[in-house]
């Protein structure tokens, strides 16, 4: 159909169309598959009030899609799926909507699981025949949001196995839901040191592929001389802070953090079963994960730590964590593995705006600059990140106490 429809375009505008049309049919048919295992009780679960029930994310990413580009004056007229939907499923955008609460959406047991679907599949047809058959013009206007709009479905890809994965750790029986998103070791056994001299460096996205505002611009940076560890930080070394007492060392730890110890009672990292637990008892260490309980794996890259966890370690092992600056430099580097696709790696950095940052026009300039307060930068991608979606631009950001995420962490550390 796509081919019949845009056949008389000119080859650059018919190869752009062929290239949206593509990613969004991947992305959108990826999450499918993605929740293909879960049941409609499954995906009503809401665990805790910084996550939501997949049903929300099925439905929000296509209100997404809907409000942003089907419902802008350029797009021309179309009609609305649900009247309700907008009120339900708009996450933070006020200049769009009116919104429900976000610690409620898991009392939403209507619309049903059916009716988000058919939501979805409504806005699918409406998109794709926008993308066959828009003006050049309007195609010109639009098609950078319908590309913001797989992106965030990709990104919203990771929250639902990050959100189910919290869901389940709630549940007595530790379910186990989709073992091929299991994480991967580092691939160097040894920690060595890279160092790097420092000096003006760029650092933030610039040209012409795809980035979000909080990544630009572009612009330069004063690095002094640092070394960062070659690999991320392992479970077994991260268990040696576990077992010297490190969680009841409030030296190690800043205020903030040692507040949140102390109220959360955290004693290990989220999602690590110690030896005789009630839940899953074994004689040794197991984590939980999308494959349900596991032997705690040494080797493995730790991970579903909070920001004071990961500069807990680093005070803990003589070091720091590196600035995002610092990590972005370093990511060009031939002798540092593992910078993306197995944990997000906390920075020593604010989500602070960029030297003569602008947030994007109209109503996506919501998207990221709202949040440029109280929030701690990760960057790389994880084991859960979709393929393709990462930048060593990417600016992941979360408030410092969040540990549901698929979050470790990279030493570093000052050099003369």
């Amino acid at each position: 159909m796509f081919n019949q429809q845009v056949s008389k375009l000119p080859p650059l505008l018919r190869e752009d169309r062929a290239r949206v049309w593509a990613a969004y049919e991947h992305t959108r048919s990826r999450t499918g598959e993605l929740v293909a295992g879960l049941s409609p009780e499954d995906q009503g679960l809401q665990s805790m009030g910084d996550t939501s029930p997949t049903k929300w994310h099925l439905a929000h990413t296509t209100w997404f899609f809907e409000a942003v580009v089907l419902q802008s004056p350029a797009a021309g007229d179309y009609r609305v799926f649900n009247e309700d939907f907008s009120f339900l499923f708009n996450s933070y955008y006020e200049a769009l909507s009116p919104r429900h609460p976000r610690g409620q959406r898991g009392l939403l047991s209507r619309p049903s699981l059916s009716a988000v679907w058919a939501y979805r599949h409504y806005v699918d047809k409406a998109i794709l025949a926008f993308i066959a058959t828009a003006g050049e013009r309007v195609w010109t206007a639009l098609a950078p949001l319908i590309e913001l709009g797989v992106q965030h479905e990709q990104q919203h890809q990771e929250l639902i196995v990050t959100d189910i994965l919290h869901a389940f750790s709630v549940n007595p029986t530790l379910p186990a839901w989709h073992a091929s998103l299991s994480k991967s070791a580092p691939q160097a056994a040894t920690l060595k040191w890279v160092r790097h001299d420092g000096g003006l460096a760029q650092v933030g996205h610039s040209g012409p592929a795809f980035s979000v505002d909080n990544e630009t611009p572009r612009h330069q940076v004063w690095l002094a001389p640092f070394e960062i560890a070659n690999r991320l930080v392992t479970n077994a070394e991260f268990m040696d802070l576990v077992l010297d007492g490190g969680y009841r060392k409030p030296g190690l730890w800043l205020s903030e953090g040692w507040a949140q110890v102390q109220a959360q009672g955290w004693d290990h990292p989220l999602y690590w079963l110690p030896p005789g637990n009630s839940r899953a008892p074994a004689e040794s260490w197991q984590s939980f994960g999308p494959a349900g309980v596991q032997p705690l794996d040494p080797d493995a890259a730790v991970s579903h730590l909070s920001f004071f966890e990961a500069a807990a370690y680093a005070q803990f092992a003589g070091a720091r964590l590196p600035t995002e600056a610092e990590w972005e430099v370093a990511s060009a580097g031939a002798d540092i593995v593992d910078m993306d696709g197995v944990v997000w790696q906390w920075t020593r950095s604010s989500h602070d705006p960029y030297p003569g940052f602008k947030p994007s026009d109209g109503a996506v300039a919501e998207y990221n600059g709202k949040f440029m307060v109280g929030q701690t930068v990760l960057r790389g991608s994880s084991a859960f990140t979709p393929v393709g979606h990462s930048r060593r631009t990417y600016r992941n950001f979360f408030p410092p106490a969040a540990r549901w995420q698929l979050s470790g962490l990279r030493l570093a550390r000052d050099t003369e």
